[in-house]
């Protein structure tokens, strides 16, 4: 009758040395990230300088945001959506300081992400004062379809999140009779409901970091 087959040295010497190139290998992609998560911050706002300033008029510079980031931490769950998912699928991307000349914070951007939008992702910077108020909107990232969810990009749609300050918008399909409700894309729900529930979750994110 023939005995267990066990490891042999080599067997052995082999499987920790695997052990000791992975353990060393994430220790150095821990430290590069660590090393680059500034520099790729900066190259970042360098990237998107424009569409911030658009959405933040009158700010000359931006910085990341340690209160909104450590918000976005909070509220961020394991799968990477909003926790409480009564936004739908969405994702914080980032968020930042907008300063003026002087160095003083008049206000900042906040980038997020819908997941269900009709053609793909669809990304936005929003730009809020420091009373909460809405000062400008831009996609970074759209893919819907032309001539319906694409015309989210038009200034008519993109028009009636500017400018208001409430604690989250409606969708309706008829004309706005509110500050709070959002006239819907006619043939374009499914994008005018990721737009609308991105937006929501930024204005969760701001009035959440103000408490």
């Amino acid at each position: 009758m023939e005995g267990k087959k066990g490891f042999s040295f080599a067997a052995y010497k082999s499987a920790f040395t695997l052990c000791g190139i992975t353990l060393v290998a994430g220790l150095a992609l821990g430290g590069i990230y660590q090393l680059t998560k500034g520099p790729i911050e900066k190259a970042e706002l360098a990237a998107q300088a424009e569409a911030y300033a658009a959405v933040c008029p009158g700010a000359e510079s931006f910085d990341v945001d340690e209160t909104l980031e450590a918000a976005i931490a909070s509220l961020t769950a394991e799968d990477g959506t909003v926790a409480d998912g009564q936004f739908g699928g969405i994702v914080y991307e980032s968020a930042y300081a907008a300063l003026d000349g002087s160095g003083n914070r008049t206000g900042c951007v906040v980038n997020v992400t819908s997941k269900e939008g009709f053609g793909g992702d669809i990304t936005i910077s929003l730009g809020f004062d420091e009373e909460g108020t809405i000062t400008g909107m831009e996609f970074l990232t759209i893919n819907e379809t032309a001539g319906l969810g694409m015309r989210a990009e038009e200034e008519s749609f993109r028009s009636q999140f500017v400018g208001d300050n409430v604690e989250a918008f409606e969708l309706t399909k008829d004309a706005a009779s509110s500050d709070d409700q959002i006239q819907a894309l006619s043939g374009a729900t499914i994008t005018s409901n990721a737009v609308t529930n991105a937006v929501n979750a930024a204005l969760y994110l701001v009035n959440s970091a103000a408490q």
